[in-house]
C-alpha cells in the first residue's frame, strides 16, 4: 500500500487556489505560473478558433470508417490502456479543491468531529474511473470506515489494472466492474436512488453524442435524492480540437484521435440542457478558457474546461 499521507494533506490541498481563482491581472506576470483561469479571447482570436474547426471538420468520415471506430471502442480503450499501463495514473491533486464535496468527511466540518460518533455512511460512483486517478485519491485519504467507492469503465484492461494496485487489494471499501455506460439499463451492485455522489471526469466526451442523454439519464435514476453529479470535460475551441487535422471528424466537434479513441467538445448550453431535461438541478457551470505556459520554453497553450455540479432534487 502506498505510504499515508500527512495529516495536514487534505488541508494543504483546500489551501490551493481553487478552479477559476487563477486570474493574469498583467500581461508581464504571464510566465510566473504555469496556469492562468478565464483568460478572455479577443475576436480575432475566438476567429480564428472557429476558422481552424470548420478546416478540419470540413470533411467527415463515411458511415463505415465511423462504424469502425464506434463499435471497436473497447478494443481501442484496452490498447491505450495496455501500451500506458500504470504508467497513466497521476494523482489528481486538484481533485478536493474543485470537488471538496469528495473530500474526507472530517475536512468538509467547520470543526472537529468525533468520526466514529457522527460519520454517516457515503457512497460514490465514478463512471469511467480508468486505472483510477480519482478512486486512489478518495481511498487514500478518506479514512471513513463508512465510505463505499464505486467504479465503472468501458475497458476490461484498465479495470485489470486498478485491480492489480496494492491499495485497492487491501482496502476493502470499493468495487470496481466493467460495464457499458451508454447502455439503457445498467447493472451496477447498487440500487437506484443509492448513490450520494456520481463522478464523470473527461468521460462523456468519449460517447457518441446521441447516447449521452441515456448516460446522463441514468445517473439521475441513481442518484439519492439530494445527490450531487459532479462533470469535468473539454470545451468548445480547446487546444485540442484545433489541432486536429482533417479527417479526423466522426460528426460536428466529434473526432477520432491517432490512438483510435473519440472525443467530443462541449458547449456550456450543450450540457445544461441535457442535465437540466435529466431532471437535475444547476448548482455550477463554469467554462473557463485557460492559458497554460509551458515557462522553460515560453509557450503559450490555450486550454478550453467545462465544469459543472448538478444536483438531484430531494
Amino acid at each position: 500500500m502506498s505510504e499515508a499521507p500527512s495529516p495536514g494533506h487534505a488541508e494543504d490541498l483546500a489551501k490551493r487556489p481553487q478552479f477559476g481563482t487563477r486570474l493574469l491581472q498583467e500581461i508581464d506576470d504571464v510566465y510566473k505560473h504555469n496556469a492562468w483561469d478565464h483568460v478572455e479571447w479577443d475576436a480575432e482570436q475566438e476567429e480564428a478558433a472557429q476558422k481552424a474547426v470548420a478546416q478540419n471538420s470540413g470533411t467527415k468520415m463515411s458511415e463505415e470508417q465511423k462504424e469502425r471506430f464506434q463499435t471497436g471502442a473497447a478494443q481501442f480503450w484496452d490498447s491505450f490502456y495496455g501500451i500506458h499501463d500504470n504508467r497513466f495514473f497521476k494523482d489528481r491533486h486538484w481533485l478536493f479543491t474543485e470537488f471538496p464535496e469528495l473530500a474526507p468527511i472530517n475536512t468538509q466540518q467547520a470543526k472537529p468531529v468525533h468520526v466514529e460518533q457522527q460519520e454517516q455512511p457515503r457512497s460514490i460512483f465514478e463512471l469511467g474511473c480508468g486505472v483510477g486517478n480519482t478512486i486512489m485519491p478518495l481511498l487514500q485519504y478518506c479514512t471513513e470506515s463508512k465510505l463505499k467507492v464505486y467504479g465503472c469503465d468501458f475497458s476490461s484492461r484498465a479495470i485489470e489494472i486498478l485491480q492489480r494496485q496494492q491499495q485497492y487489494i487491501e482496502d476493502k471499501r470499493c468495487e470496481v466492474f466493467v460495464m457499458d455506460a451508454t447502455l439503457e439499463h445498467w447493472k451496477v451492485p447498487f440500487e437506484e436512488d443509492s448513490q450520494d455522489i456520481i463522478v464523470m471526469i473527461f468521460v462523456l466526451s468519449a460517447i457518441e453524442p446521441h447516447k449521452m442523454q441515456r448516460v446522463i439519464d441514468n445517473c439521475y435514476r441513481y442518484l439519492k435524492p439530494g445527490g450531487l453529479l459532479l462533470f469535468r470535460d473539454y470545451g468548445r475551441y480547446d487546444l485540442a480540437q484545433l489541432r486536429f487535422k482533417n479527417g479526423k471528424c466522426l460528426e460536428d466537434n466529434f473526432y477520432v484521435r491517432g490512438d483510435g479513441t473519440m472525443v467530443y467538445f462541449f458547449t456550456e448550453q450543450e450540457l445544461r440542457e441535457m442535465l437540466t431535461k435529466a431532471g437535475l438541478q444547476e448548482e455550477q457551470l463554469i467554462v473557463d478558457r485557460r492559458l497554460q505556459v509551458n515557462r522553460g520554453r515560453c509557450l503559450k497553450m490555450y486550454r478550453v474546461w467545462i465544469q459543472t455540479k448538478f444536483r438531484k432534487p430531494l
